[in-house]
């Protein structure tokens, strides 16, 4: 991959977001970046005990809620630990039978601080099903079901990252059904939310349904087309990001030759990521390809055979204020390879991208605090790491 420095350019509106979110935007963004190269990372070990964590998000109040696979929310906080008893149990409904199956995400509403409301992604009893859901985090019992994609066949590509996104809509990603080589051909099919990234309005109900389709979604008046339907074409996105310019960054988890992180602007909606025509940007199923189709390439990929790596783990853009000249860079990794993976837009167009280190053991999910600073989980070791950047010194001394 090129190489070079990036000044970051943000515009004013850009800079609005990021502070809105308590990052420091405007300190961070008139730092000069460096080059990647000159960055390492470091993670320090801050909580354990935890039974497979899987997935992250960051409150308002400091905390990190955790979502163990078996269906329990775990509550940290830097100033008291690791809290003993879960502050949610959905083990009751989660079905955990394959070892891809289980509690996959969470992330907060918007309004949180007054809701205390929790949207979470999960597979359930009793057949795997894809399920999203919402739930007070003192009330399990008035636990609402959403969305739901059947999935009983094979028990991996679960995908089942969460996030709200800057336009107020929930974004949620699904597998392409299991197994391998995308049996069901559901990667580039618009009829399933299989191998999909959903978009809904979860502020509003439309007809029996508990949520409603954005009139902006690409598909909603496409015959045949499921119309939550915003990114297609994926194969098991094991967790998205959603940067202060509403745009996704998204670690799609490969078959068995490449990896890749996708970058996928506010107005690429609709986008075809390619899967199963295509792994990475390597044809995979020339069956799968259609003339006059476009598929949009990743901006970063790596293979197995060079890194030892399996899956990739798809991270966040680091906006916090402790190391200003990483802000805007975007941190991945791979759950076997545990590579540091920074890739970061470039001025002058396309990307840059470096190694810079390596995470702890089996990394599984990234998510950033209340001030932008990052913490990774790994998961059968049951551990929480916060990870911090470093300078080191150009290679040429």
């Amino acid at each position: 991959m090129p190489a070079g420095l990036l000044t970051l350019v943000l515009s004013a509106s850009l800079l609005t977001s990021a502070s809105a979110a308590g990052a420091p935007a405007a300190d961070a963004a008139r730092v000069r970046a460096v080059p990647l190269t000159e960055l390492t990372v470091v993670s320090e070990q801050v909580a354990f005990g935890l039974q497979r964590p899987v997935a992250i998000t960051g409150l308002a109040d400091g905390r990190m809620l955790i979502a163990e696979k078996a269906g329990t929310v775990r509550a940290y906080h830097p100033d008291t630990g690791l809290a003993a008893e879960p502050v949610l149990d959905l083990s009751a409904l989660v079905d955990t039978s394959d070892n891809e199956r289980g509690l996959l995400g969470i992330t907060p509403a918007p309004n949180f601080a007054r809701s205390g409301m929790l949207y979470v992604a999960y597979t359930s009893l009793p057949a795997g099903a894809l399920t999203l859901a919402r739930v007070p985090l003192n009330a399990p019992e008035r636990l609402q079901v959403l969305l739901t994609q059947d999935h009983a066949e094979y028990g991996n590509h679960n995908g089942g990252q969460v996030a709200f996104g800057r336009d107020g809509y929930l974004y949620w990603s699904t597998g392409d059904g299991g197994h391998a080589n995308d049996p069901f051909k559901a990667g580039q099919d618009l009829g399933t939310l299989l191998g999909k990234i959903v978009r809904i309005d979860v502020n509003r109900a439309c007809g029996a349904k508990p949520y409603c389709v954005p009139a902006g979604n690409p598909f909603v008046r496409t015959p045949g087309a499921r119309p939550e339907i915003w990114l297609y074409g994926l194969r098991n996105p094991w967790r998205f990001s959603v940067d202060v310019d509403n745009s996704l960054w998204i670690g799609d988890v490969g078959q068995g030759l490449v990896e890749e992180v996708d970058h996928i602007r506010p107005w690429q909606g609709g986008s075809n990521l390619g899967w199963s025509c295509k792994e990475g940007t390597p044809i995979f199923d020339p069956a799968q390809c259609k003339a006059g189709v476009r598929y949009v390439d990743p901006v970063f990929e790596y293979e197995h055979f060079m890194t030892e790596s399996c899956s990739v783990t798809g991270g966040v853009v680091y906006r916090g204020s402790r190391t200003p000249e990483a802000w805007g860079t975007y941190i991945a990794s791979d759950y076997c390879s545990t590579l540091a993976f920074a890739v970061r837009p470039k001025s002058t167009g396309g990307y840059e991208s470096a190694t810079i280190g390596r995470f702890p053991t089996q990394p599984t999910a990234f998510a950033a605090d209340a001030q932008g600073e990052l913490y990774v989980l790994s998961d059968l070791p049951g551990f929480l790491s916060k990870v911090r950047f470093e300078r080191v010194a150009p290679a040429n001394g």
